[in-house]
C-alpha cells in the first residue's frame, strides 16, 4: 500500500472547509461575510497550509461597503470573503459594463507587496486556461487586484456534489489542468492553492483555473517544492473526481475523507467501475513511491510529467449517446383498406369471418379520385393545344419588321443609368479593441488586410470560445478612407473557417472610442463575405467588426482576415 505524501497534506488536506452553500448562507444583509467565511474564490485551510506564518500581525480588512467605487470605475457589489485582513468582492466594471472580481487589502498589510507581485506576474502569463488578472493597483492606502468573473462557469466543488465523474470527464479534467499548470511552471508561476474551489468548468466543457499565485500570496502560503505541491493537488482533484471522496482522512469541500487507519488506497478499491489507468495515474501523483496494486510506476513529481503520463495513456472516448428506437410505424385506416367501412368482428373465436378488401380504386373514394384525375388530364391537354396554336399564329403574322420602341425624354438615360462601382482606396488601417484590457489586438500585422496579398493576414488573439471567451463583444479593423466617400460594398476574406462579421461606418473625422459610436450597416458570416448595404452609405471610417470566431489549429478560437476590398 502506498504511503501518503506529507507535502500533499500540507496543501490539500483542508479539513473543516465548509461547502459553498454553507458559506453563501453566512453572508450578512449588506453583502459582507463573517471573518471565517470563504467565498467561491478560495477555500481557506486551517493550519495545514505549508509555509504560512500564523503568528504574523495582520491588520483588519478595509471597512468598505456595497456601492463603494475604486478608481471611479469598479463598483463593489457583494463581499464574498473577509479573512486574514483582506476581503474579496464581486464588483462591476462600469467602463466595460461587465462583472469582475476584486481582492482588497490595506497597503500596510504584511502581504500586500507579495500580492501585488503575484498578481502582476500572473497577468503577464496571458494563458486563456487561467482566470485572467485585469488590474493590480496600490491607491489611497489600499491594494486591490481585479480579475475576471465567469458567471456561466461551474465550480468543481458543485460538480463533485452531483456525483463521481465518468471516465472521459475525469480524463479531460486531469489532462487540461496538468497541461495548464505545466505551462504556468515553465514561466516560474505556482498555484499552491489548487483546490476544487479554484477549478471552473465552462459550458463548453473547458476547465479554467483561478487564483494562480494570487490565492497563495493572499494567505502567505509558500512551499519548498512548488512543482511537487501542485502535482499532488492535481492528483487529489483526480482522485475526488473518480471516487467522490477526498483522499485524506479529514472531510473537505463537501466530500467525505477516507476511513481512518486505512491509508491511501487506489481509487478503484474505493469505488467499483473506476477506470484502471486513471486510478493508477492518481496514485502516481499522490503517492511518494508511486506504488499501485498492479505494477510499479515512477511517481509524477511535476505537472509536466503528469501531463506526459496522461498523453501516453490510450485516449478515453466519450460514452456513446443512448439510442432510443422510434415507435413502430402505424398504418392509417385508409392504407389498411378499412376507411369508410365498419370493421368486421369474428363470429367465433375459432373461425373468424374475414372480408377481403375491394380491388384498388373500386370504392367510392377511389372512383371519385379516378374521375378527378381524368378531368385534370383533359384540361391540361386542352391548355397545351391552345398555347401551341397561338405560337404558330404569331409566327405566321410576324412580318420581320422591328417593333416600335418608346423613345425616352431627352436626358432620361443619363439620369437613370447606374454608375459603375469603383474601387475605393484605403489610406490606412488600425486594430480596434476598445473592450479589451490592453486596448490592442495584434497591431503589427494590420497592414496585411489591404495589401492585396491573400496569403498574408491579420489575426486576433486566441480565445477560449467563439464568443471571445465572453470577455468582450468583439474586435475589429478600422479602415481609413482619407475623406468621406460613398461605400457600396465591402468584401472581406477570412482564413481558418467561417467567421461572423458586421460592417459599421461613421462620417466623423476621428475614430469613435467605442463600437456604439459607429452605425451598424449590415452583417454576414462565412470565409468570403460580401457586406453590401441596402443603399450606398457615406463614410470616412469603416469598421469591420468580428463577432464570432472559428476554432484554429492550436485549439483556441482565432479570427484571420486576409484581404478587404471596398467599392463605391
Amino acid at each position: 500500500m502506498a504511503e501518503r505524501s506529507t507535502a500533499a497534506v500540507d496543501v490539500a488536506d483542508n479539513s473543516g472547509d465548509e461547502p459553498l452553500t454553507a458559506k453563501a448562507d453566512a453572508a450578512t444583509t449588506d453583502g459582507t461575510a463573517t471573518q471565517d467565511t470563504e467565498g467561491p474564490e478560495d477555500a481557506s485551510s486551517n493550519d495545514a497550509d505549508g509555509g504560512r506564518d500564523s503568528a504574523e500581525s495582520v491588520p483588519a480588512s478595509p471597512d468598505l461597503h456595497s456601492g463603494h467605487k475604486l478608481a471611479r470605475r469598479y463598483r463593489l457589489e457583494e463581499c464574498v470573503t473577509r479573512l486574514d485582513g483582506f476581503s474579496s468582492w464581486r464588483a462591476v466594471d462600469e467602463k466595460l459594463r461587465r462583472a469582475v472580481g476584486v481582492h482588497l487589502l490595506p497597503a500596510d498589510h504584511p502581504r500586500a507587496r507579495s500580492v501585488l507581485a503575484a498578481a502582476r506576474s500572473s497577468a503577464l502569463l496571458g494563458d486563456p486556461r487561467f482566470v485572467q488578472v485585469l488590474d493590480a493597483v496600490e491607491e489611497d492606502d489600499l491594494v486591490y487586484v481585479v480579475h475576471e468573473w465567469l458567471p456561466d462557469a461551474t465550480e468543481l466543488t458543485a460538480l463533485l456534489a452531483a456525483g463521481p465523474f465518468e471516465a472521459h470527464d475525469a480524463y479531460q479534467l486531469v489532462s487540461q489542468i496538468s497541461q495548464a499548470m505545466a505551462a504556468a511552471h515553465r514561466e516560474g508561476l505556482a498555484h499552491l492553492r489548487l483546490t476544487p474551489g479554484a477549478v471552473l468548468r465552462s459550458s463548453t466543457g473547458q476547465y479554467r483555473i483561478r487564483g494562480l499565485a494570487v490565492n497563495a500570496a493572499l494567505r502567505g502560503i509558500t512551499a519548498d517544492q512548488p512543482l511537487r505541491t501542485d502535482t499532488e493537488a492535481i492528483g487529489a482533484l483526480l482522485y475526488a473526481a473518480l471516487t467522490r471522496r477526498w483522499p485524506y482522512e479529514s472531510d473537505a469541500y463537501g466530500l467525505s475523507g477516507l476511513p481512518k487507519d486505512l491509508g491511501l488506497i487506489p481509487p478503484d478499491q474505493v469505488r467499483a467501475g473506476v477506470h484502471r489507468g486513471l486510478s493508477e495515474l492518481a496514485m502516481r501523483a499522490l503517492a511518494n513511491d508511486g506504488a499501485t496494486a498492479s505494477r510499479q510506476e515512477q511517481p509524477c513529481t511535476t505537472p509536466d510529467e503528469l501531463a506526459k503520463a496522461v498523453a501516453a495513456m490510450p485516449r478515453i472516448l466519450p460514452p456513446e449517446p443512448a439510442f432510443t428506437a422510434p415507435p413502430e410505424y402505424q398504418r392509417t385506416t385508409y392504407q389498411q383498406g378499412t376507411y369508410g367501412r365498419p370493421s368486421v368482428r369474428p363470429t367465433s373465436a375459432t373461425q373468424p369471418v374475414i372480408t377481403a378488401p375491394p380491388p384498388p380504386l373500386q370504392s367510392r373514394t377511389g372512383k371519385a379520385l379516378k374521375w378527378a384525375v381524368s378531368a385534370l388530364l383533359i384540361a391540361a391537354l386542352g391548355l397545351g393545344s391552345w398555347q401551341l396554336a397561338e405560337t404558330v399564329l404569331n409566327r405566321d403574322n410576324d412580318s420581320g419588321e422591328p417593333a416600335p420602341t418608346q423613345t425616352a425624354d431627352d436626358g432620361a438615360d443619363d439620369n437613370n443609368a447606374a454608375e459603375p462601382s469603383k474601387p475605393v482606396t484605403i489610406v490606412g488601417a488600425q486594430d480596434y479593441d476598445p473592450l479589451g484590457s490592453d486596448g490592442a489586438e495584434k497591431p503589427a500585422s494590420i497592414k496585411n488586410v489591404y495589401d492585396g496579398d491573400t496569403s498574408s493576414y491579420w489575426n486576433t488573439d486566441g480565445y477560449f470560445s467563439a464568443d471571445f471567451g465572453r470577455l468582450k463583444e468583439g474586435v475589429g479593423v478600422v479602415l481609413d478612407l482619407g475623406k468621406v466617400q460613398q461605400v457600396g460594398n465591402v468584401e472581406v476574406s477570412f482564413l481558418g473557417g467561417s467567421t461572423s462579421v458586421e460592417l459599421r461606418t461613421t462620417e466623423s473625422s476621428s475614430v469613435p472610442q467605442m463600437p456604439d459610436g459607429f452605425t451598424k450597416v449590415v452583417k454576414g458570416s462565412g470565409t468570403k463575405v460580401s457586406l453590401k448595404p441596402d443603399k450606398p452609405v457615406q463614410a470616412r471610417y469603416v469598421l469591420v467588426w468580428l463577432t464570432k470566431l472559428p476554432m484554429s489549429d492550436d485549439g483556441n478560437y482565432r479570427g484571420k482576415v486576409s484581404d478587404i476590398k471596398i467599392t463605391s
